[in-house]
């Protein structure tokens, strides 16, 4: 999962050296914190936050099928 989140980061940044993904545990979701350079945020988000959004369904699609539960946060 982890890998698939930075796999679409990194497809719509221009600095994918920059992108990183942590993962943590609270209870039994696990959140995946998405940093990019503070000049591609704008590019993860997009407008009115619909390219997060669908970076958000594509994974929580994957993690339904895995039976888990995730989020996905987006810092810069």
């Amino acid at each position: 999962m982890k890998e698939l989140v930075e796999f679409l980061a990194k497809s719509l940044v221009e600095h994918p050296e920059a992108v990183t993904v942590k993962e943590e545990q609270r209870g039994d979701t696990t959140v995946y914190r998405l940093t990019v350079a503070p000049s591609d945020t704008g590019k993860v988000i997009g407008r009115q936050g619909r390219i997060a959004k669908s970076i958000r369904n594509v994974v929580s699609a994957a993690a339904y099928r895995q039976k888990k539960h995730v989020v996905v946060d987006i810092d810069s």
